[in-house]
């Protein structure tokens, strides 16, 4: 698997794909500047919103994302997955448990906990070596929640802080689900239904949830 291929979810040849790449489509920019530019791009221009969560496959096509203006951390991953192949560059969606603390009163609120899950990030390969980066969180977010807006420089994994400006416990990672070669839906569903059992019984048989 090279992890270059257009798949259903990751549907780089769309018109809506090519549109947000045609800027990084060129020789004179190196992959690495390319992923850089197209880490900001997605981390900034869609605003994370984990209140709302699809419940069919529509709502997890990269093309179907791009339209939107905001989305939650599988969102924002599929769609910089779909970027990164478009240019070239192989990438692929890597799924793992996370604690927030900061910020949470709604959180828990609405799902009962401060644990997200499944937490999407996306796996680069860059220099022969793979990468992890989170584009979640956009600048505006990050500054409102005092924490230092999350960057890539091409070289080393771009993980969520462990504290923010203050040296307040920002983010833990609980559990590692690893990486997939597609959006594995099945595995999101399920592991939803595992750990928000009550959210997704009162949505059940409709085609999204709203929080």
């Amino acid at each position: 698997m090279d992890y270059l291929d257009t798949t259903y979810y990751f549907d780089y040849q769309s018109h809506e794909i090519q549109e947000l790449v045609k800027e990084f489509i060129s020789d004179t920019i190196t992959p690495k500047e390319k992923a850089i530019g197209l880490y900001l791009k997605i981390r900034d221009e869609w605003r994370y919103d984990p209140y709302y969560i699809s419940l069919i496959k529509e709502g997890y096509v990269a093309s179907n994302i791009a339209k939107k203006t905001k989305g939650h951390c599988v969102d924002k991953s599929i769609l910089l997955i779909a970027c990164l192949r478009a240019v070239k560059i192989p990438a692929r969606i890597h799924l793992a448990k996370v604690k927030n603390h900061i910020g949470v009163e709604r959180l828990i609120e609405k799902f009962g906990t401060n644990e997200l899950t499944p937490h999407g990030m996306v796996n680069v390969f860059l220099d022969d070596k793979w990468l992890k980066v989170s584009p979640a969180f956009n600048e505006a977010l990050c500054r409102k929640c005092n924490v230092a807006p999350l960057d890539f420089d091409g070289e080393n994994d771009s993980m969520f802080q462990e504290f923010n400006n203050k040296g307040n416990i920002f983010m833990e990672y609980l559990e590692d689900y690893g990486h997939f070669e597609d959006v594995p839906l099945d595995f999101i569903f399920n592991n939803m239904k595992k750990h928000y059992p009550e959210i997704v019984m009162q949505y059940k048989g409709l085609t999204e949830i709203k929080l």
